[in-house]
């Protein structure tokens, strides 16, 4: 598995990570996330990424801390805080106050001292920056967290952090976790050219659009049973329609004239990218995430990637 660092910092992370919202909650248990936990350090899969909401609030991090042991030294593992831990919407934000209770709880959820990488999952408008920014350069400086990174910042936002972080002496942001496949390409317009600028790297998560770039979906046929779109109206809703389907066929015709599946035209058109780092693709079976990590190995050249502009470009 290639490893790239993540953005200007000293971290590496492999090309392909693990999402684990997948463990927990209403997905997969206890004995199913171990078997997609250890096929990953199998197939040398570094990147760990959850967030303390994933799996029913917490139950992610917790299935994580107990499959872990003594592997946790193998892995780059990354958490995030910020998004609502309780129903009346009391516990979240990234005010000083939250961040350090939030962290605690999750290194005694994930049964570890120190996490590599932590990511703030959403701006906090109740918040000044510097305020987050201090809270964070604190933990980095006791070794609770290695590096830290945001995500859904919109570019502005990450141009206050990145100019607060270095006006101040604080630790910086070292990557962004953002949107990023064929469907959803915004992030070029402006937040691809501030990484660059600021040296972070890009962990895209929904590399496959809910499961619409795995060739999996069909227009006019049964979806399959059990998948995301096919479980969930509110992701049926956001990726099915008229638009996307010609997309995906358009896009497939272009991958079997290569001979290569729509899978893989994803992923590696990703690894292509500038920027990223790592891509985040969650996994409900061992075979499902031997397929991600062997997806990444087609080396696009300039005519694939001025056709693939042709078909996705917006």
């Amino acid at each position: 598995m290639e490893q790239r660092n993540l953005g200007n910092s000293g971290l590496r992370v492999s090309v392909v990570g693990l999402g684990c919202n997948n463990f927990g909650g209403e997905r997969i248990d206890l004995e199913a996330s171990r078997k997609v936990l250890y096929k990953a350090l199998d197939l040398g899969i570094t990147l760990v990424d959850t967030a303390d909401t994933y799996g029913s609030r917490g139950e992610s991090e917790k299935i994580i801390g107990e499959c872990l042991g003594d592997r946790r030294k193998d892995i780059v593992l990354a958490t995030k805080c910020g998004l609502p831990m309780d129903d009346a919407g009391v516990l979240k934000g990234a005010s000083r106050r939250y961040i350090l209770s939030a962290v605690e709880a999750s290194l005694k959820r994930l049964k570890t001292d120190w996490i590599d990488l932590y990511i703030i999952h959403r701006p906090d408008p109740l918040t000044p920056i510097e305020e987050t920014l201090r809270a964070l350069d604190d933990l980095v400086r006791s070794g609770k967290v290695r590096y830290t990174g945001c995500s859904t910042f919109a570019a502005w936002q990450v141009v206050e952090a990145q100019w607060t972080a270095r006006h101040h002496n604080l630790s910086h942001f070292v990557g962004c976790q953002d949107e990023y496949n064929l469907f959803r390409r915004g992030l070029e317009k402006d937040l691809q050219s501030v990484m660059q600028s600021y040296g972070l790297g890009l962990i895209p998560h929904t590399p496959l659009a809910a499961g619409l770039l795995t060739g999996k979906y069909k227009r006019n046929a049964p979806l399959p049973a059990g998948a995301r779109i096919t479980r969930e109206k509110r992701q049926a809703d956001r990726w099915i329609s008229g638009a996307n389907w010609d997309t995906v066929e358009r896009l497939t015709a272009l991958c079997e004239a290569r001979g290569h599946s729509l899978l893989e035209l994803a992923m590696s058109w990703l690894a292509s990218r500038p920027v990223v780092a790592s891509i985040i693709a969650g996994a409900t079976s061992p075979e499902q995430l031997e397929l991600n990590a062997r997806a990444v190995n087609w080396r696009l050249n300039a005519e694939d990637l001025a056709e693939i502009d042709k078909v996705t470009k917006r």
